[in-house]
């Protein structure tokens, strides 16, 4: 442009009825608004199994109810739909031409609504777990350092878009996240000393993790995402052992972990 070279990276946007391409400064801006556009594009190719399966996701209005402290019936369907047609289309390699594209439809279309099943069984799963976390906060009556610790948890693991905005992976610890804040309360009853024992061993990190998010200021980093999830386990390894965590994970190597960051 103009006798220079300029380097960019291009990316379909999603516009609701169709995509338009713009050019991005820098890879990590490019990609999720491609992934984003993408789905539109696939979307639009395959109106009449969508209405369809915007009709028939199971045992979507008992979600709805559990969902309702969050948002609405129809933006957990939303979430729902989204997540299986990125589950159902586009895996690790997009396609990047007609051909490719063409092939990624015709892949996606006969497992479509067995991935949103999948995607509907969990999502009802996380949210079952979730009611429960919280009726067991309502009805204890938790000191105000404990409270106000289970509440900010809460609010990480099920924010409005969590469906959306959690990796698949994560996705599926949910259940397993919300099991631990309620095995802990009951473990509280028990022994309040031990709770904030490990309280205090797990602040540090987490507060500078905190501080870490707020410096970025919302640019992506995957290294400080990794690390939220492994403060999630180590969560379920102070407060609920018997769950189980897929990996060994300890204050000390957590500690090792955000040295090396």
């Amino acid at each position: 442009r103009k006798g220079q070279v300029l380097v960019g990276f291009p990316a379909l946007v999603d516009q609701g009825s169709g995509v338009r391409i713009e050019v991005f400064d820098e890879p990590e801006q490019a990609q999720p608004v491609h992934r984003q556009g993408l789905r539109r594009l696939i979307a639009l190719q395959i109106k009449e199994p969508l209405r369809y399966l915007e009709k028939n996701i199971p045992d979507l209005q008992r979600m709805a109810v559990a969902y309702m402290p969050l948002g609405t019936e129809q933006e957990l369907r939303e979430q729902i739909i989204h997540v299986a047609l990125d589950r159902a289309f586009l895996g690790e390699s997009l396609p990047t031409d007609a051909v490719s594209f063409a092939r990624t439809l015709e892949q996606g279309r006969p497992r479509l609504n067995l991935v949103a099943q999948e995607v509907a069984r969990l999502a009802h799963q996380v949210l079952a777990e979730h009611a429960a976390a919280l009726r067991k906060v309502r009805d204890a009556r938790l000191p105000k350092e404990l409270h106000e610790d289970i509440q900010a948890q809460l609010q990480r693991l099920l924010g409005k878009r969590f469906l959306f905005e959690t990796p698949w992976l994560q996705l599926q610890q949910l259940p397993r996240y919300l099991k631990a804040v309620a095995l802990r309360i009951d473990k509280h009853r028990a022994d309040a000393a031990r709770d904030q024992q490990r309280l205090a061993e797990l602040r540090p990190l987490e507060q500078r993790w905190l501080r870490r998010l707020q410096e970025l200021k919302g640019r992506p980093d995957a290294r400080l995402e990794e690390f939220r999830w492994l403060l999630e386990e180590l969560r379920v390894s102070l407060f609920a052992q018997e769950l189980r965590t897929p990996q060994p994970v300890s204050v000390k190597r957590l500690e090792k972990v955000w040295a090396q960051m």
